[in-house]
C-alpha cells in the first residue's frame, strides 16, 4: 500500500493564504493526498505564524506546519506553539526550547512522522541537525516507517548532505527556506525522496516574497527595512510524494508549481500583421 503525501512550499503572507484557497481542494483531488504538510513560517505576514493563520491552514486541510528561523520573529507565534502540537519549529534548537520539533500524523492509511529540522551554513549556531534526526528518528520509527523531514537552510550543500546521510532512514527530505524551487527532484539510491528547495507559495513580483523596493534598499544601504508583504504575480509551489507504507521508501516525487510561469511572450509584428 502506498500513502500520498502533499507539501506545500514556505507559505508568505495573506497572499499565500490566498493562493492555497483557491488551489489546494483541486491539489488534494488530483494527487489523492491523504495528508498535506505545509512550511507555515512566513504566514503571519511574512514573519512568523500565529493562531489566526494556523486555524486557516487547518481549516483549509492541511495537517501539520513545519517552520524556521521565521517562527519566532511574532511573539504571538511563540506563544502559538506552547500550546499547538501540529505547528512545529526547527527540532534541533537548544534543549529547552518551547514547541515541538515532530509530530506524528493519523491518516487513513497509517501514521506519517512530519520532523522539522534547520541548518547551520549561514545561518544560527544551534544544534547539529545530523545528530539531532539520529536522536528522534528511533522514537519516530517505533511508530511509523513514513517519516518526511522538512529542512530548512541555506546551503545546498548541507541540504544534499543530511539527505544522502538520511538516504534509507527516512522517506523524504524536503528543503525548505530559501523560496525558489529547484528543478533536483529524485529517490536516492536507498529510497528517500529529495528536492534542494520546495519553493514559495506567495508573490513572485517581490524579492523572495518582499515588495521589492524594501528588500533593494535594505542591500544599499545596509539597514533594516519594514517587511512589507508583495502581492502581485502569484504561484503555489509544492511536491507530491507517493510514499510505501511497509517499506517507507519513496516510489514517485514530482514538484508543483501553480500556475505555471510564462516561459516566452509573444510579441506581434506590427508590419507582417498588416501585410
Amino acid at each position: 500500500m502506498t500513502i500520498n503525501i502533499l507539501f506545500i512550499g514556505d507559505v508568505v503572507g495573506k497572499p499565500g493564504l490566498s493562493l492555497i484557497e483557491t488551489w489546494l481542494p483541486s491539489l488534494e483531488k488530483k494527487y489523492r493526498a491523504d495528508i498535506i504538510i505545509a512550511n507555515g513560517e512566513n504566514a503571519a505576514e511574512g514573519k512568523g505564524c500565529t493562531e489566526k493563520e494556523g486555524k486557516i491552514l487547518f481549516n483549509m486541510g492541511v495537517k501539520v506546519i513545519t517552520g524556521g528561523n521565521h517562527t519566532w520573529d511574532k511573539h504571538q507565534s511563540q506563544e502559538y506553539l506552547k500550546v499547538e502540537s501540529r505547528s512545529l519549529r526547527p527540532m534541533n534548537y537548544p534543549k529547552g526550547t518551547y514547541g515541538n520539533g515532530y509530530y506524528i500524523a493519523d491518516t487513513k492509511k497509517g501514521k506519517v512522522g512530519v520532523l522539522n529540522l534547520q541548518g547551520r551554513a549561514f545561518m544560527a549556531a544551534i544544534d547539529c541537525p545530523f545528530r539531532t534526526a539520529d536522536a528522534v528518528l528511533a522514537k519516530i520509527k517505533n511508530e511509523t516507517k513514513v517519516i518526511l523531514v522538512d529542512f530548512h537552510a541555506e546551503a545546498t550543500a548541507e541540504k544534499t548532505a543530511l539527505a544522502y546521510y538520511l538516504d534509507g532512514k527516512i522517506s523524504a527530505l524536503i528543503g525548505t527556506h530559501t523560496h525558489v524551487q529547484t528543478a533536483d527532484e529524485r529517490i536516492l539510491p536507498n529510497g528517500t525522496g529529495y528536492i534542494t528547495d520546495s519553493g514559495m507559495t506567495g508573490p513572485y513580483d517581490s524579492v523572495i516574497g518582499m515588495k521589492t523596493e524594501a528588500a533593494i534598499n535594505r542591500f544599499i544601504y545596509q539597514t533594516p527595512q519594514k517587511y512589507i508583504t508583495a502581492t502581485d504575480q502569484m504561484h503555489l509551489c509544492g511536491v507530491f510524494l507517493k510514499v510505501d507504507t511497509e517499506t517507507g521508501a519513496t516510489v514517485e516525487i514530482e514538484r508543483i508549481i501553480l500556475p505555471e510561469f510564462d516561459k516566452k511572450v509573444d510579441v506581434q509584428n506590427d508590419s507582417l500583421s498588416q501585410d
